[in-house]
């Protein structure tokens, strides 16, 4: 069985290659560079495309309100976790409580509209609040004092923790 030349069809996206492979959605003929394998079938990158764009419904103005609601927020937590002498211990339950009480806080901020790189300026934001806390331990190394590597754990155990919270709240 050979298959006629009239039948070879030809990729929408790569007129050069030939392909069997369709779009579930649409029909077009798509090859393996171009499909999205999805739980329906294999998509093409326009039909991609126009269902995420009925999934992300932000703005732009949603990324300045995700900014100004948690560096604050952001900013008193890592003061207060990394200020306290707590043991880690506690550290350990409280940086991804403080990391979803952010995210949560600039989810409602936003009428919980979903936006593709939100979770971006939420872990950015908390970075930036914590970097006073990292700062301070740092500090003391030019002085010379023993403890300032030490003094560098509690604020990075509270970033990790708090932005990784953040992150799987936000991230869709």
């Amino acid at each position: 069985m050979s298959s006629d030349p009239q039948d070879v069809v030809y990729c929408t996206y790569h007129p050069n290659i030939p392909t069997t492979l369709r779009c579930a959605r649409c029909g077009k003929p798509i090859c393996s560079r171009d499909a999205q394998l999805t739980e329906v079938g294999y998509r093409c990158p326009d039909c991609v495309k126009q269902q995420q764009a009925i999934f992300y419904t932000g703005t732009w103005y949603d990324y300045v309100i995700a900014a100004i609601v948690s560096l604050p927020l952001a900013f008193g937590a890592a003061l207060l976790l990394t200020s306290i002498n707590l043991i880690w211990f506690f550290i350990i339950f409280l940086a991804p409580l403080a990391g979803g009480f952010i995210a949560e806080a600039v989810r409602w901020a936003v009428r919980r509209r979903r936006s593709r790189y939100l979770w971006l300026v939420v872990c950015g934001a908390i970075v930036l609040g914590a970097l006073p806390t990292l700062v301070r331990p740092l500090g003391l190394l030019t002085v010379g004092a023993g403890g300032a590597l030490l003094g560098l754990l509690f604020p990075l155990l509270y970033l990790a923790l708090a932005v990784g919270a953040a992150y799987a709240r936000l991230r869709f």
